[in-house]
């Protein structure tokens, strides 16, 4: 029976770009959120337009980026979709 043999150095490198992913994905999430709460602000106050889309703009672009990277996550998962 072969013996199983870990390669160290590429499973660090795996750990720190899914590290790096996972950080990257919360902070725009994060800035979704903000985007989010700059709206419900504007909103209460009464206030510009211009400042409402932009939260508006801010909030869609994060949530968007979000949903392609677990989109791209799902595409690198699944088996059938390589095929």
């Amino acid at each position: 029976m072969a013996a199983i043999t870990i390669n160290w150095s590429d499973l660090a490198k795996v750990a720190e770009v899914s590290l790096a992913f996972a950080v990257g994905i919360v902070a725009v999430f994060a800035l979704g959120i903000l985007g989010l709460s700059r709206l419900e602000t504007v909103r209460s106050a009464q206030t510009r337009t211009g400042a409402r889309a932009g939260g508006l703009l801010v909030a869609g672009s994060c949530f968007a980026l979000c949903a392609a990277a677990t989109g791209f996550g799902i595409y690198l998962l699944v088996p059938q979709f390589h095929s």
